[in-house]
């Protein structure tokens, strides 16, 4: 039985593998829980040992998958953040490396729902203390949905600033937006690049329209030519805005060209692993893999476990998270 105060780390279903990970770097053993499916499609979970003044923390990445859909996740996760306030938990963090719905989060035609911040008041509503996200897809909208409760956002750019610099001898780096919403985002890797290669690293950027489903925009900004390119996004999942990237850096003469995106969902079969595609693609493993792509040469994926768990181990002593995070 836990001591109260004791660190108690959940992972749920579909999100285990990566909790296993957080946890051993974490030293300790994940919390056992119940989940139980219904015939009529309800559900049920519950923790499996007294929390009862524990500092708990809940793993659930909130991406689709065959046989779960985003929404069954995303009320799974509510439910039994709920279930732990009701049990007794001193307090309850969710880690929700990929949180869905953030791309709606502006209204960008009448009467469009705002999606991300609804999704925030549900977590305020049953009683969530703090949320740890990774590369939001709007980290001011993150930060400013969430009336009541904490929120950590976490960056992978050192991350792929760190696998880059072990990878390659070269100094001579661009690094790319693939739309304007995503500067900033790219603007943190190529601070992280050039600290780390001690030598000026440059920047370009595409310009992207996307209405109905239809992506446009034809402006090019940047010197590419005998670069290395580091294309870098937040999503990858049909794969259209980061091919229309690569294609623009290929033509303007570009030497080698890396495309990262945190999260890859992969709707679709995606052009993006062939010969349309890049060098090398780089993923996280926010998002499992599908099965298709697992054994790829081309397809890099780099853990977040460690980041998580120095946040994890930080928040529960009380200790500087800010440290770990990177700000543009």
């Amino acid at each position: 039985m836990p001591n109260p105060d004791d660190l108690v780390f959940f992972a749920l279903n579909g999100s285990d593998h990566l909790g296993d990970a957080i946890c051993a770097r974490l030293g300790q053993l994940r919390a056992p829980h119940e989940e139980r499916d219904f015939g009529d499609g309800e559900h049920k979970a519950r923790p499996l040992q007294q929390i009862g003044g524990c500092d708990v923390y809940v793993l659930h990445s909130l991406h689709g998958q065959p046989g779960t859909s985003t929404n069954d996740k995303l009320v799974r996760l509510l439910f039994f953040i709920a279930t732990l306030k009701d049990a007794g938990a001193k307090n309850v963090t969710a880690i929700c490396p990929y949180l869905a719905y953030s791309r709606k989060d502006r209204r960008t035609k009448p009467h469009d729902p705002v999606s991300s911040r609804y999704v925030a008041q549900l977590f305020v509503s049953v009683g969530l203390d703090r949320i740890v996200t990774v590369d939001v897809h709007n980290v001011s909208a993150f930060e400013n949905a969430f009336r009541g409760c904490r929120t950590i956002h976490a960056v992978t750019a050192p991350l792929l600033a760190d696998h880059i610099e072990k990878r390659s001898d070269q100094t001579s780096f661009t690094v790319m937006a693939p739309d304007a919403g995503g500067a900033k985002r790219a603007e943190v890797v190529r601070q992280a690049l050039q600290q780390r290669f001690q030598h000026p690293v440059t920047k370009a950027i595409i310009d992207k329209h996307r209405s109905e489903g239809a992506i446009s925009g034809s402006l090019f900004a940047g010197d590419v030519a005998g670069r290395t390119v580091v294309i870098v996004d937040d999503i990858v999942s049909s794969g259209g805005t980061m091919l229309r990237a690569i294609k623009a850096c290929r033509e303007a003469g570009a030497a080698r060209i890396l495309a990262s995106a945190t999260h890859g969902i992969f709707t679709a079969q995606s052009s993006l692993i062939g010969s349309e595609g890049p060098d090398e693609l780089i993923v996280s493993d926010t998002v499992p893999l599908p099965a298709k792509l697992q054994d790829n040469p081309n397809l890099t994926v780099l853990s977040v476990a460690g980041l998580l768990a120095d946040i994890v181990a930080r928040l529960h002593e009380g200790g500087d998270v800010g440290a770990l995070l990177a700000y543009s």
